[in-house]
């Protein structure tokens, strides 16, 4: 018998769930011993994704609580909004660790979640018992917990390069910006016009504009960070490129502070969380140098002309903004070393 953690994946047939598979096969401490998909049961995963072609030749199982909890210890889940509100309350009390990468327990507010996923919110008694797990700040809440909601992704590279700033009560939080660019797969491998090649290759495009449901979830984290109701600007765009967001956040400093002390605090702040990367001055991140990694890089430039800082954060969005982090946070849960199965380094170029 292997005294590995046995782990599960539901909505093993979309993006996030086949990177989870694509991580946790190399995981020392873990291993996969069910891939479930509702709607394609009985299928072998490899029909679905090639590139598994005599590397995991299991069969796609259905969703089965009891079955599953005789299966596995954790379970990951990666399904669509609306699906983990009413599987992981099931889950928990079966006495299995919970890691949702959907957005389902991520708002304390059920009547913000309602508003910006149109989806009825979860049992609030499971929202509360949810830990948010943005590794690098709630690290020590994700410790020893058996419920983790995984952060979105761009929540991830907006909030890693915000939180330091507003931690040290430097940002003038009426005036916070946050400029979002992702890959295509960030919108799931479901059927869609705006993922269309036709419609998005040469194309460049803005959307849900004001509306999009990680608003919500920004300020909610600004506002625990501060004390504080934080109120932001959030726009997102699609890019033609498969993997990658890149957020550039503009915030007005409070007091004048020059460029090597800001430098300086986020060195500090993220000292020894090895997945987070301060780049030196006058040297700014993109997509390409976190591409399949769990990094978070983060650079900056301080216009003295308007005291206005320029924060730029890039994350692979299908590891650091979800697989990724999922597995950090399942090592901290487990008292694992933080970077077990997650310490490889980025695809170049």
């Amino acid at each position: 018998m292997s005294n590995k953690l046995r782990a599960a994946i539901i909505g093993a047939t979309g993006y996030g769930g086949v990177e989870l598979i694509r991580l946790l096969l190399t995981h020392p401490h873990v291993e996969i011993t069910s891939v479930i998909s509702s709607s394609s049961a009985g299928v072998p995963i490899a029909d679905g994704f090639p590139h598994l072609n005599q590397i995991m030749l299991e069969k796609l199982d259905g969703i089965d609580v009891q079955q599953i909890s005789k299966q596995a210890d954790v379970v990951f889940l990666a399904t669509p909004h609306g699906v983990a509100s009413e599987l992981a309350p099931q889950l928990v009390d079966a006495g299995l660790k919970v890691v949702d990468l959907s957005g389902d327990f991520r708002l304390k507010s059920g009547e913000a979640y309602e508003q910006w996923y149109k989806h009825k919110p979860a049992d609030p008694a499971y929202v509360e018992k949810a830990v948010y797990g943005l590794s690098e700040v709630f690290g020590e809440e994700v410790k020893g917990t058996a419920f983790i909601s995984n952060p979105g992704c761009f929540p991830t590279a907006s909030l890693l390069g915000l939180i330091p700033l507003v931690n040290a009560g430097w940002a003038d939080l009426s005036s916070i910006i946050i400029d979002s660019k992702s890959g295509v797969s960030g919108a799931g491998r479901g059927l869609s016009l705006s993922a269309h090649y036709s419609e998005i290759n040469e194309n460049f495009l803005a959307y849900k504009v004001n509306k999009h449901q990680h608003t919500p979830e920004i300020e909610q984290v600004l506002g625990r960070i501060a004390g504080e109701d934080v109120v932001v600007t959030f726009t997102t765009h699609l890019v033609p490129m498969t993997r990658g967001i890149l957020s550039t956040m503009y915030v007005n400093l409070k007091e004048k502070h020059s460029e090597e002390e800001v430098i300086e605090l986020y060195k500090q702040y993220y000292e020894g969380r090895r997945f987070v990367r301060i780049r030196p001055q006058g040297n700014w991140p993109a997509t390409k140098h976190v591409w399949g990694s769990n990094y978070c890089d983060i650079g900056f430039s301080l216009d003295s002309r308007t005291g206005r800082l320029t924060i730029i954060s890039v994350i692979d969005n299908m590891v650091k903004g979800a697989a990724g982090q999922a597995i950090q946070n399942l090592n901290l849960m487990m008292g694992w070393e933080e970077t077990t199965g997650l310490a490889f380094t980025p695809v170049y170029p």
